[in-house]
């Protein structure tokens, strides 16, 4: 086998060539543009990957955020457009108020707009009321249009769509700390998440946000 290196007339591109044929093409500004690979690709990718992948690409080893959203108005916030390969979902509450007594409530979401409303199990609980989890994600149990809550609530895929999860929130006027944890199976690979309350309350004030891992 005989391999080479080869430029272009303009000088701005050049190609390794194994037996005779352009294999990879590189232009001077450090891009791969054409070219197949044929075995293990080792270490970190920056930028786009365009093209067909045969095998396994595996994504992570770093943390992908969200864009941060007011949560100052509205019943439900959604962050879509989650990777396929998302095995692990942190969602973030910074101060965020409700208009009524109704709890925060966490969908999650599949097949580009469907959001399980129930077979969630698992338990929500304040410091001396705990209730069963059933249509979402409740954080908490006892609510207040006064309350500011700040935390977060990790999501973690078990097998196939079926995803644990467990938070823990603060109330800014209040001394207890709900917490949740349970898990759920949907109908499909999680793509987005919505985050919501047990009935209408309209969201008032503070911040919510994402983040994602492989």
């Amino acid at each position: 086998m005989s391999i080479g290196l080869k430029s272009d007339s303009s000088g701005t591109s050049g190609s390794i060539v194994i037996n005779g044929s352009d294999k990879v093409v590189v232009t001077s500004a450090g891009n791969v543009t054409a070219g197949t690979f044929t075995g293990a690709v080792v270490g970190a990718v920056t930028g786009n990957v365009t093209g067909n992948v045969t095998g396994t690409l595996t994504a992570g080893g770093s943390l992908t955020s969200g864009t941060a959203v007011a949560s100052t108005g509205g019943t439900a916030i959604d962050f879509t457009s989650i990777p396929s390969w998302a095995k692990r979902i942190t969602v973030m509450f910074g101060s965020t108020a409700i208009s009524t007594s109704d709890i925060p409530m966490i969908r999650l979401g599949y097949g580009g707009g469907t959001f399980s409303t129930s077979g969630y199990g698992g338990t929500a609980q304040d410091a001396t009321t705990s209730q069963q989890l059933s249509s979402g994600i409740l954080l908490g149990v006892d609510g207040s249009s006064g309350y500011l809550r700040s935390g977060f609530l990790t999501l973690s895929l078990l097998t196939a769509n079926n995803w644990t999860f467990n938070g823990i929130i603060g109330h800014t006027s209040d001394v207890r700390v709900p917490r949740v944890a349970g898990n759920v199976t949907i109908g499909g690979t999680l793509d987005r998440v919505r985050i919501t309350s047990n009935s209408a309350g309209t969201f008032t004030g503070g911040t919510v946000n994402i983040m994602y891992e492989g």
